[in-house]
């Protein structure tokens, strides 16, 4: 592989030094995994894209990614509490399971952090972790005979599904689960009951997200910023600022902070009373099955506050915009209620549909 070739964005058109060195200590696989994700990150922040960063150092995007977002966990893990021996693990391998623990705050991070390195868990049980520490964090009041633990957050989860579950294979799993994580002698009593008491309660199924997809060139209208009304000058046309579009969406921004976005009129967005739009990658999402993770827009309507079941609603979690779907009313405040959520056209040559003649052919 050969150095990254100058950056464009680069007013001097010419990469640094200390790019050129960070670029070489990636190749030559310098140093421990989280210092290369603050290195990859330092490079992303400089201008240069994942490919162009793949091209030079032989790291995926996909990689990046990971190593990037784990290093951010991992460097929050000693500011929140984690214990050295956690640390001293993570420091050399896991990256992977960090990943996981992204959307967590930072003192779950830390208490996720020592648990997945306790139990010795995979990033796939490490992603099941964190769901159920943050399904738990959002409770007013501890369930009974739980502590705050994320142990007991985990035991909590196994113990509710295991409630749910008439499978008795399924069901020992859970309670076995349960057991293995639960911290507190309350919390394994809870679970042991399962063990006698085979009494079921049925599971609400989680209502569909009301995904859409825009299909056709139509649905792709493109916004044209207004000079103003003739009478105008020359200098008025030069004002107009230059429109520059974002994809997939063909979002737009002007001077200042607000930016808008194009969406076509479906009757659920006409009906809406003070829509909102959100940029989100789908994992963000709850309830969500499929493999393949992109961004989305998520139409929020402020004005509708009031819970019902068969709705997903926005809410706020550790300070942040949160995405939620409640089986029974909650007890936090609901920001507004998601009536869209628009995936991006899918395209699968941009080349030819440049070509009017091609298309028309």
């Amino acid at each position: 592989m050969t150095d990254l070739p100058p950056n464009a964005q680069n007013p001097d058109n010419a990469v640094s030094d200390v790019a050129q060195e960070l670029l070489r200590k990636l190749r030559q696989k310098q140093g421990n995994w989280v210092e290369w994700g603050v290195a990859i990150a330092q490079l992303l922040k400089s201008g240069y894209n994942p490919q162009e960063i793949f091209e030079a150092t032989g790291f995926e995007p996909l990689q990046q990614n990971q190593v990037v977002v784990g290093s951010q966990v991992y460097n929050s893990l000693e500011k929140s509490g984690a214990s050295a021996s956690a640390r001293s693990h993570y420091a050399l391998r896991g990256s992977d399971i960090l990943y996981e623990l992204r959307l967590l705050t930072q003192e779950e991070r830390a208490a996720a952090a020592d648990l997945t390195f306790h139990h010795k868990l995979d990033a796939d049980e490490a992603r099941e972790v964190a769901k159920a520490i943050k399904d738990f964090s959002r409770f007013r009041d501890l369930p009974a005979g739980f502590s705050a633990h994320p142990g007991d957050a985990v035991a909590y989860q196994a113990w509710k599904l295991a409630r749910q579950n008439t499978d008795l294979q399924e069901r020992s799993r859970l309670i076995a689960k349960g057991l293995r994580f639960a911290h507190t002698q309350p919390a394994r009593q809870q679970i042991e009951q399962l063990l006698t008491d085979f009494t079921t309660i049925p599971k609400r199924p989680a209502p569909l997200l009301p995904f859409y997809r825009l299909d056709s060139e139509e649905e792709l209208p493109r916004i044209i910023p207004v000079v103003g009304e003739i009478p105008l000058t020359p200098q008025d046309l030069k004002a107009v600022p230059i429109v520059i579009e974002i994809e997939p969406f063909r979002l737009v921004k002007f001077t200042g902070e607000q930016a808008w976005i194009p969406l076509p009129g479906w009757q659920t967005l006409l009906s809406a009373e003070d829509p909102v739009a959100i940029l989100s990658s789908s994992d963000r999402l709850p309830n969500i099955t499929q493999t393949r993770i992109g961004q989305v827009v998520i139409v929020v309507d402020r004005a509708q506050r009031e819970w019902d079941a068969s709705s997903y609603f926005v809410v706020e979690q550790s300070g942040e915009l949160d995405f939620q779907w409640f089986e029974t009313e909650p007890e936090i405040p609901l920001l507004g209620k998601i009536v869209v959520i628009v995936r991006p056209k899918r395209i699968l040559d941009e080349e030819v549909t440049k070509d009017s003649w091609q298309i028309d052919e």
